[in-house]
Order: structure tokens, then sequence, then C-alpha cells
């Protein structure tokens, strides 16, 4: 699959607005993992949310290894009720059935850091070697201490904080390619 057959791909599965990047540049940082830890309220309650992750120099090393990657942007209203969890669901079966079509062309490193906390199950085990879904499963980018905002803003997608739910929300998934 050459660059321009994954960019069908991508579309295929609706990820219209999307940007190349590489391992080098999406930026990890400590005080990302801090906010997950003392900010979020789903710290430790996913098998793919910290304290299950890889320390932050792991993750560092880890996106050296691809040379390939691309950021995934939608644009929504966040109006922070169960319609965001069923969308969300959605982009992301969507986003996992891209991953395995493009680890199936020849990509075997392929791999998808997804727009929100994991969806896959009503309710988590906590515990990845629990998982009812390790197949399933993924991060999402701030899991691996990602600067979303830093990493984005390399590539001139817009990002800012949020002060009201009735703006438009920019969320962005990784796929890492290679």
């Amino acid at each position: 699959m050459n660059k321009k057959q994954l960019e069908e791909s991508f579309r295929k599965y609706d990820f219209d607005d999307f940007k190349w990047i590489t391992g080098k540049d999406i930026v990890v940082n400590h005080w990302v993992r801090f906010k997950c830890i003392f900010m979020c309220n789903t710290y430790g309650t996913k098998a793919v949310c910290p304290p299950n992750m890889p320390s932050i120099d792991e993750c560092k090393e880890f996106f050296m290894e691809y040379n390939k990657a691309v950021i995934l942007r939608k644009e929504k209203v966040a109006d922070n009720n169960l319609g965001d969890e069923i969308l969300f669901k959605e982009i992301d079966d969507n986003l996992l059935n891209l991953e395995r079509e493009i680890f199936l062309s020849g990509y075997y490193k392929a791999m998808s850091l997804p727009m929100t906390v994991c969806y896959q199950c009503s309710e988590c085990t906590q515990e990845r070697t629990t998982c009812r879904h390790k197949d399933k499963a993924r991060p999402n980018p701030e899991a691996l201490g990602v600067d979303v905002f830093e990493t984005v803003k390399k590539v001139d997608y817009p990002i800012y904080v949020l002060t009201d739910c009735k703006q438009k929300m920019n969320r962005y998934a990784i796929l890492l390619i290679e």
C-alpha cells in the first residue's frame, strides 16, 4: 500500500482530515502523565490508562521507532452527554478497523491511539491482564504522555482549551504506521 492508497483507506473509514507526521514529531512530556494521575477521573479505572502504562521514557523511545504516522482529526460540539460516548465508540471502532486493514496490507507495526478513553466495555476490569478486549483496547495518546496540544500545533491543527460546552472541540487520534 503506498501513501495514496493509505489515504484512501483513511477516507474509507471516515477520516477525511489528517496530516502526516513521524514519531519524532510526537511530543511526550512528564506533565501529561501527572495530569492523568491528579486531574483525570478515569485514572486507575481503565486497563489502558495509567497506572497501567509504560514509563514516560519508554513511551518516548516507543514513538521514535516510527518513521510514519498520521494525526486524524474530528471536530464536534462538546455536548457532554451519552451521545458523546456513542459517537466516540463509533469513531474508535472505525479506527480499529483502519488499523487492521493497514496491518493486513503489510504494515506490521501499525497501531492506533484513539481520541478518547477506551469504550470497549461498560465496566472495565481496570487491569490489562484481565481486560476482556485485549485485541481492541488501546491507550489514548495522553495515557502514553503525549502532549496533544504541542503535537498537533506542529502541523498547524487548531486546538485550544474549551471554556463552554457549546464550543466545537477538535479531537485527535494518532495512527502509527510502519
